[in-house]
């Protein structure tokens, strides 16, 4: 069980956000926090990520990775595809 509300997980995410965004963007892309809820931090990729057969790797083996490490090891990410952003409850 993560220790953390979901407000309290905000800032921390965005942290970790700001840090794997350059990476992102060299290949023009970039990622945006949706929400985060009981341990499921929502994002979405952008530009150039979007349809990009390796953006499935970048979610789990960049961002969820470095998410689990500096974080906690029980969180996960889901990628919100443009236009479901108010339907998250409906992902997964």
């Amino acid at each position: 069980m993560i220790p953390f509300t979901d407000e309290e997980l905000i800032p921390a995410v965005e942290g970790v956000i700001e840090k794997v965004r350059p990476s992102i963007k060299l290949d023009g892309g970039d990622i945006k926090l949706i929400d985060v809820r009981d341990g499921v931090v929502f994002v979405q990729l952008l530009g150039a990520c979007v349809g990009c057969s390796s953006s499935g790797t970048t979610l789990k083996f960049g961002v969820e990775r470095e998410l689990k490490t500096a974080i906690h090891p029980e969180l996960s990410v889901m990628h919100v595809p443009i236009g479901w952003e108010d339907r998250l409850d409906q992902l997964g």
